[in-house]
């Protein structure tokens, strides 16, 4: 079964780095205001680069000057069940610790092509 993890990144801006086990590589998204634990709560998901699986274990301290500077931990992470992965929209089942149910990213194509909503159903 592929994984997510929820890691809270102390950048610049502190924000929660979301990431999707998809194609051996980690599918990744930068959400500023956290993951939504409520139904109708929706949050701005920034796609970022795919990361590689073994980041899913990463804890500590990236350097100044290297991309992403700053404190990572680990959130939540556990499995999740793949409904639905289309090009603009991706629903699926979290099952983890903090992050249980079925979320749904949909891309925001008027806001930018890297935009997505993430959202509970």
């Amino acid at each position: 079964m592929p994984i997510f993890v929820v890691q809270k990144h102390f950048a610049k801006t502190v924000h929660y780095d979301f990431r999707l086990e998809k194609d051996g590589v980690l599918k990744s998204w930068a959400v500023p205001k956290g993951i939504p634990l409520g139904k109708g709560v929706k949050r701005l998901a920034v796609e970022t680069d795919d990361h590689e699986i073994e980041y899913a274990d990463f804890e500590g301290t990236i350097p100044e000057g290297d991309y992403g500077a700053g404190k990572v931990e680990t959130w939540d992470r556990g499995t999740y069940d793949e409904e639905e992965w289309l090009a603009d929209r991706i629903v699926f089942k979290l099952n983890g610790a903090r992050f249980k149910g079925r979320y749904c990213l949909i891309r925001f194509k008027k806001s930018g092509e890297k935009n997505w909503l993430l959202f509970s159903l």
